[in-house]
């Protein structure tokens, strides 16, 4: 299918990938505790546009030129390494009662997740060792085929983070009833956006 050597195949190993935790998905819920439903679905965007361009990085051969030049790589690995422990800070410094460290809104949620994905340079790698997997040499059609493996990877992920945030929103209406225990899980936010940080840099 378009140069796909199992398509099936490939949607699995996407909702697999997908149901891995990281700091995407993290994200992803903490938006939507925070502003609900629309700020979880303006984050889903923002996961789906970083994801996109570092895929599209990914087929130019920038994932070589990382490899080619450590310092370039890990300079952008550890600047998103201190986005995500910086965000993690803001969490454990929120007061109870006090206001958000980030305010709820769709656009700034957005925002968040598309440089927390963007600043991952790993998933360009990812993406260079994973689509040949899936391609067959004998009927690949260039661009047409990594588009539909690009646009492929968006749907699903559209799918997957939407009903995640349903999830996640039905869960934080019970969650807000109960401000201490609301208080601790913020807390557990930020400390997993701090170890997430702390594993992308120095891994």
């Amino acid at each position: 299918m378009f140069g796909i050597a199992d398509f099936g195949a490939y949607c699995a190993a996407i909702l697999v990938f997908l149901a891995l935790p990281g700091p995407g998905t993290f994200a992803l819920l903490n938006s939507t505790a925070k502003g609900g439903f629309r700020a979880g679905a303006a984050a889903t965007l923002g996961l789906i546009a970083g994801d996109q361009v570092l895929l599209w990085l990914a087929v130019a051969g920038i994932a070589a030129l990382l490899k080619a030049h450590p310092t370039l790589f890990h300079a952008v690995q550890w600047a998103g390494a201190a986005y995500l422990a910086w965000i993690g800070v803001q969490l454990l410094r929120t007061r109870e009662g006090g206001a958000s460290p980030i305010r709820i809104e769709p656009r700034r949620y957005a925002r968040q997740a598309f440089l927390i994905t963007l600043l991952n340079p790993k998933a360009i790698v990812f993406y260079m060792a994973f689509f040949p997997l899936f391609i067959d040499p004998a009927q690949h059609r260039g661009l047409l085929t990594f588009a539909v493996m690009a646009a492929t990877i968006a749907a699903l992920t559209l799918a997957y983070c939407l009903l995640l945030c349903a999830f996640a929103q039905a869960v934080a209406q019970k969650v807000r009833a109960h401000r201490r225990l609301a208080r601790w899980l913020e807390r557990l936010a930020g400390v997993a956006l701090i170890a997430f940080g702390l594993r992308l840099g120095t891994q």
